[in-house]
């Protein structure tokens, strides 16, 4: 590792990549859980286009809460709802900003509740 988290200073032992550097950066300062939250609302506005639609998008613990304005997209939605959550762990595994606390085998998105 070359970033030391602890004095915020570099090291200069082994050459590692920017990419290594800021995920290790956001995970020494403790920035992934609300980073992984943003990276999740903005997927779900590409995948679901729904975003004209949603008034708000929260996660936590696997569960997606989505609040929408339509009452006929939101039914049109809970008909898709497993594509969606399928498609929403295929970008967010392809995503290079989202932080994956586990390997990259189990799914992030488990359940969607849409209001």
């Amino acid at each position: 590792m070359a970033y030391d988290g602890k004095t915020n200073r570099m090291r200069r032992h082994e050459p590692v990549g920017m990419d290594e550097l800021v995920r290790q950066f956001i995970r020494d300062m403790r920035l992934s859980s609300g980073l992984n939250r943003q990276r999740v609302g903005d997927v779900w506005n590409e995948v679901s286009g729904a975003s004209r639609y949603t008034l708000g998008v929260n996660f936590a613990d696997g569960v997606l809460y989505c609040s929408l304005s339509s009452s006929i997209v939101r039914n049109q939605l809970y008909f898709q709802k497993d594509a969606l959550i399928q498609a929403m762990n295929d970008a967010l595994k392809k995503d290079e900003l989202f932080i994956w606390d586990w390997e990259k085998k189990g799914n992030c998105v488990k359940t969607l509740v849409l209001k």
